[in-house]
């Protein structure tokens, strides 16, 4: 067999947990189209990876779900919840879209870049902050806003997001 043809299982970078939890979503879907869990596959592991999806990560969704893994890059890279690089322990995401922007977000970036001293798309140095910038977290009447992890942050002042920021580990 030629080395093309060798296939190398990846299916070992995801452990039981995500697995399990993988399993959940698929269920949910008939099983000719288990492929449809791919966002939520993808979720699962980049929390197990610590917030970001290697290659051999999504090369490994793919098998699991049984679908090309040029259809889970394109998944991946198509949506802004998905990092392709390393991040810091709390990733802030600052919606900018025209709701958050007409009620001040560019203050709250510009306030958050000053306090971290990092522009958007970057990480701080100790690896505790990523700034990141996106589109919309459909929370357009608690505009200006941000997530970090699961939670939402709405109307937002400067004070305010010294004040989250104080409370994180």
């Amino acid at each position: 067999m030629s080395a093309q043809m060798k296939t190398t299982s990846k299916l070992h970078l995801i452990n039981a947990a995500s697995l399990a939890e993988i399993d959940t979503w698929t269920a949910k879907y008939p099983p000719e189209h288990r492929q449809s869990a791919v966002m939520a596959a993808l979720r699962i592991v980049q929390d197990q990876n610590g917030g970001w999806l290697t290659n051999e990560l999504m090369d490994a969704v793919a098998e699991y779900l049984r679908m090309p893994a040029i259809a889970v890059y394109e998944v991946a890279t198509f949506y802004s919840m998905y990092e392709l690089e390393p991040v810091g322990r709390h990733k802030i995401c600052v919606c900018t879209n025209i709701s958050c922007m007409l009620c001040g977000s560019d203050g709250i970036v510009g306030h958050l870049q000053n306090k971290l001293g990092i522009k958007l798309g970057e990480t701080t140095p100790d690896k505790r902050y990523t700034l990141k910038e996106v589109e919309c977290l459909g929370a357009c009447a608690g505009a200006p806003m941000l997530q970090i992890g699961r939670t939402y942050y709405e109307h937002l002042t400067p004070a305010k997001v010294d004040e989250i920021l104080s409370k994180l580990d």
